[in-house]
């Protein structure tokens, strides 16, 4: 993962600071950063955002394509993580340095999504044990500024937001054979709900408190993190500690009741930004990439 250097007196600079509910730039202990989120940026997808927190800047593209349904799952569709880590986002990601960081990444992302409640599965079911839509997310770091989890967490919800994935019907001849016919309308199609995907919050020990969206200098402070996926409702569906230093429970059950508390504003202003933008249809002004 991207890290930087810091020295002794910048690190007791910054935990002093934690202790005292003020950050090196100005926020409280439970506040973000300014978060941009942008929609519809690749063309060629089925859905895609752009998410940009800080200095860490995330891509996001779902493309919706036909499978078979698993074995054991036969009336449903499923989804695919594939994560890759630029070379330009850190000299540290060059030749196959990313590739750690890509899988641990990409694990998190199935384990928070593999349950029942996050994605209607069986809506992405076309026929039975015969065919299903498969989602691939694609993420790809362009820039990593600290808290990675979160962003990447926020633009794979407002990717799946954006996503439209072309309406089908079974037609079954006399003989019993079927055949697939995709909608010509790009209008026709079906939307995703995305109420129940869940969030991660990051939160970080610093010292004796903890800090949510740290940034690549706060994280060299901290020696334990705790990741906490939480619904719109502030339902915990998951839970992850990062780092080689530990956490007492007491410390745990502080910063989850902060995870909740805090998934829940994020999670509230994310879906007041996204259906904003939505309301703006074709009159809306693309930033893209040149922005």
């Amino acid at each position: 993962m991207a890290s930087v250097s810091l020295s002794e007196a910048e690190k007791v600079y910054i935990v002093h600071g934690v202790q005292e509910d003020l950050r090196v730039d100005g926020r409280g202990c439970e506040d973000y950063r300014c978060v941009e989120v942008e929609t519809d940026v690749v063309s060629n997808t089925s859905g895609s955002a752009r998410v940009k927190l800080g200095h860490t800047d995330i891509l996001v593209g779902v493309k919706a394509e036909m499978g078979t349904p698993k074995l054991e799952k036969p009336n449903e569709g499923y989804l695919e993580f594939f994560v890759d880590c630029s070379a330009n986002a850190t000299p540290e990601f060059e030749g196959r340095g990313g590739d750690d960081l890509g899988t641990e990444i990409a694990n998190t992302l199935y384990r928070i999504f593999n349950n029942k409640s996050s994605i209607d599965l069986k809506s992405l079911c076309i026929s039975p044990r015969e065919h299903c839509w498969v989602l691939y997310v694609d993420v790809l770091l362009l820039e990593c500024g600290g808290n990675l989890f979160d962003a990447i967490s926020i633009a794979v919800k407002a990717a799946l937001f954006n996503t439209r994935i072309p309406r089908v019907r079974v037609l079954e001849d006399e003989e019993g054979s079927k055949d697939i016919e995709l909608s010509d309308d790009p209008y026709d199609c079906i939307r995703l709900s995305v109420e129940n995907v869940p969030c991660i919050v990051t939160l970080c020990k610093i010292g004796y408190r903890h800090v949510v969206d740290a940034t690549l200098q706060e994280e060299a402070c901290s020696l334990a993190s705790l990741l906490v996926s939480v619904t719109s409702k502030g339902v915990v569906t998951c839970m992850r500690k990062v780092g080689k230093g530990s956490l007492d429970p007491e410390s745990i059950f502080e910063m989850m009741e902060t995870g909740k508390r805090v998934g829940k504003v994020l999670h509230t202003s994310l879906q007041s930004v996204l259906h904003k933008e939505e309301s703006l249809g074709p009159k809306r002004q693309k930033v893209g990439f040149l922005g």
